[in-house]
């Protein structure tokens, strides 16, 4: 499995965990302020997806999860 995979795993997870944790009507319901950590997850990606930082990806990389990227250009 790749970094990359292994990111968007992670990501949906967060979110859904965070949703269910957040979310009134759900039956794991916690405390709304749950919803903040999805809305951090969800801006985490969307700026990701401008700047290519992702603190997990970097931290898969040094655990050695390899990028799916195989050209000699990719970072």
């Amino acid at each position: 499995m790749n970094a990359e995979r292994i990111v968007r795993i992670v990501a949906g997870l967060f979110v859904l965990l965070s949703l269910s944790l957040g979310v009134e009507a759900s039956p794991l319901f916690h405390s709304q302020k749950w919803l903040w950590f999805t809305a951090f997850v969800g801006l985490n990606l969307f700026q990701s997806g401008f700047t290519q930082f992702c603190p997990l990806e970097m931290m898969l990389k040094k655990l050695g999860v390899r990028s799916s990227c195989q050209a000699p250009s990719c970072h």
